[in-house]
């Protein structure tokens, strides 16, 4: 993925640079610039040996909920503030395996539970294409990364969008896989049941090579299955059938965003693919499903955060004052929310009302998606946020507002499939808007044939924000 004619060091020396000179952007939380360079000055030995690996020597911003040894990974959290793994998450191993460098942790919302990348102890990501604006998250700084043109790749997590949707907003590729597809181990749990590690690009084959390097089966994720790789990406999209679902197509769509996206279904269409009109009849269930499912399980995943065994302790006279001292100094705005939610759907007397009524209704939405799969298409394309990217602080005090901004990602996420934001143009404030492709469970060479398909007749994810300069 390198070019020939600069050396991983130089390469890394650039990044490192780049990041420093777009501090403002606050993308990132912790850079690991010295073990990055060794890294460098190894590979760039081992290509001049031979070593032919294609992430070799490359750059790769991780999300600061990715554990790697000896680097902090904060989440974003003050009550992780100081936090240093003993050891690396199973997707960073994979890419240190694979001869890449991790250059640093991208800053995101606190615990994953957000939706602009501003509830975050770090501060704020900024959208390169108007600092005035959200990155869109919760990975906002891995998108931003990308992006910005400060790295190639990044890695994030998507539990109800937070791969695709900063994708959209700042104009890069971004794949959520299959729920099970890539191992959670290692990862900072938000929603066991929903969160997935996936990847940031310039390009969907760029987006495919990384995936394909950190899927697989994991003796540590019991989740995690034994996926045969997808292997070279098939061009051409000629008889495929591709479900437009009507659902998401509302009079809440953003006019700039339904003409874009159109425009993109026409030219899939004009590329020979044959666009079915299909719909998924409990699309509107989903958003109130998801936010009791999630903080339900963030309730009792945050539960570890007690003050004893990791993270930051607030002195206190008795066990209870230590637990809620803690937490009440550690845990910011939105993660308490989330978690007061979480406790009482899962209270006794309520949960059979909430919790398993929104289970049930997260079992409706699958087989929606199931359905139209056996019936009627072989992917799905669709928007990915319902608007362009926000002025930071507009949604911010209002959560509901704010929660709506996911409404087109999180049925993917409940229902465990494969989904991927792909450039599609830009507003006429150049804000770049994506669509979604979504597909069949573990059918991801679809969304590449299709995505890829698409970029080699367009240039939309070649464009550049205001003043950044393509390194890459």
């Amino acid at each position: 993925m390198v070019k020939k004619d600069i050396s991983s060091r130089e390469l890394t020396e650039k990044a490192l640079k780049d990041i420093e000179k777009n501090s403002n952007l606050n993308a990132f939380i912790t850079l690991c610039a010295d073990d990055a360079l060794k890294a460098a000055n190894e590979a760039d030995n081992l290509r001049a040996k031979g070593d032919t690996r294609p992430l070799l020597g490359v750059p790769i911003a991780v999300k600061d909920m990715i554990l790697t040894k000896g680097v902090k990974t904060t989440a974003a959290s003050k009550i992780l503030s100081n936090y240093i793994p003993p050891y690396d998450a199973t997707v960073v191993r994979k890419l240190k395996t694979a001869g890449a460098i991790i250059i640093g942790k991208t800053n995101m919302d606190e615990f994953a539970m957000g939706s602009s990348n501003e509830h975050s102890f770090f501060g704020p990501v900024k959208n390169p294409w108007d600092t005035k604006l959200v990155s869109g998250g919760s990975s906002g700084g891995s998108a931003v990364s990308v992006a910005a043109r400060l790295t190639p790749f990044a890695l994030g997590t998507d539990t109800g969008g937070s791969i695709r949707q900063p994708a959209s907003l700042c104009g890069v590729v971004g794949i959520k896989p299959t729920y099970g597809r890539v191992s959670r181990y290692g990862v900072v749990a938000y929603a066991s049941s929903l969160d997935q590690v996936g990847v940031f690009a310039r390009s969907v084959e760029e987006c495919a090579l990384l995936t394909e390097t950190i899927s697989g089966k994991d003796e540590f994720d019991s989740t995690s299955v034994d996926i045969t790789p997808v292997g070279e990406i098939k061009f051409g999209i000629k008889g495929l059938r591709i479900g437009i679902p009507k659902e998401y197509f509302t009079e809440a769509l953003d006019p700039i965003v339904n003409s874009l996206v159109s425009e993109a279904l026409n030219n899939l269409r004009s590329l020979g693919a044959t666009l079915v009109p299909i719909s998924l009849p409990h699309t509107d269930l989903a958003l109130a499903a998801y936010y009791v499912i999630a903080p339900a399980e963030a309730s009792s995943n945050l539960a570890r955060y007690d003050g004893i065994r990791y993270g930051i302790r607030e002195e206190a006279e008795d066990l209870f004052s230590l637990y809620a001292n803690t937490r009440e100094a550690g845990f910011g705005s939105e993660v308490k929310r989330r978690i007061i939610i979480g406790t009482y759907v899962l209270s006794s007397g309520y949960y059979d009302a909430y919790y398993k009524k929104a289970q049930q209704v997260r079992r409706l939405i699958q087989n929606d998606f199931l359905d139209v799969f056996k019936n009627s298409c072989d992917v799905i394309a669709a928007p990915v946020s319902p608007f362009p990217a926000w002025k930071l602080g507009e949604k911010v005090s209002d959560p509901l507002k704010m929660y709506l901004s996911d409404i087109l990602t999180i049925p993917v996420n409940l229902a465990g499939l494969p989904g991927m934001s792909i450039p599609c143009g830009f507003t006429s404030d150049r804000l770049p808007v994506g669509f979604q492709l979504i597909g069949k469970p573990f059918d991801e060479k679809t969304l590449y044939q299709v995505g890829a398909t698409y970029q080699k007749e367009t240039n939309f994810h070649k464009e550049l924000p205001p003043g950044v300069e393509d390194g890459f």
